[in-house]
C-alpha cells in the first residue's frame, strides 16, 4: 500500500469521498456534519492524502493546519473493501507523522458519536487519542465529539 498526496481529480478518489460524505449524513443531522467536501480539501491549510492498493483507492484522510500550532484530522474514511486491512491505521500514522514533521504540538478531530462511529473511535484510542474539548470554531452537541493527541 502507497500513501500518496492527492489532487483531488481522481474517479476513485472522488467516490470515496462521496461515500464518506453520504456515510456523515447517514449518521448526523446535516447541521451536524463536519466532513469536508472537494473545494473545502482544496484550501491551502488542508493537505490530503490517499492510500492506494493494487492501483485503487483504499482510504483518504486529511491534515486541516489550524494556525495555532495544532492540526486537525479530517475526512479519514476506508474504502469498504479494504476495511481490516490496516489502512486507516496506516493513514492515521501517516498524518500523525507529518503533523509532528511540521512541528504541532497538537492533533485533534471532531467526529460523530453513535455505534457507526465505534471503530473509528477505537482505532484513535489505540493510537493515544483522549477525549478533549471543543476547538477549530466547533460547538459541542449530542451528535458529535472531541478527541485530541499531545504530540510534544
Amino acid at each position: 500500500m502507497d500513501i500518496v498526496e492527492d489532487d483531488l481529480e481522481d474517479a476513485g478518489t472522488l467516490e470515496l469521498l462521496a461515500l464518506h460524505l453520504a456515510g456523515m449524513h447517514e449518521h448526523s443531522p446535516a447541521c451536524h456534519v463536519h466532513a469536508l467536501d472537494v473545494s473545502r480539501l482544496k484550501a491551502p491549510n488542508v493537505t490530503f492524502w490517499t492510500a492506494r492498493s493494487g492501483g485503487r483507492v483504499a482510504g483518504m484522510a486529511a491534515l486541516r493546519m489550524l494556525g495555532d500550532g495544532s492540526g486537525e484530522l479530517k475526512s479519514m474514511r476506508t474504502h469498504p473493501d479494504f476495511l481490516r486491512q490496516g489502512v486507516a491505521a496506516a493513514l492515521l500514522e501517516h498524518v500523525i507523522t507529518t503533523a509532528r514533521t511540521r512541528g504541532l504540538s497538537r492533533l485533534s478531530l471532531e467526529t460523530g458519536s453513535g455505534p457507526g462511529f465505534d471503530a473509528a473511535l477505537a482505532l484513535y484510542r489505540r493510537r493515544g487519542f483522549e477525549n478533549g474539548p471543543a476547538f477549530g470554531g466547533y460547538e459541542a452537541s449530542d451528535f458529535n465529539q472531541f478527541l485530541q493527541l499531545e504530540l510534544t
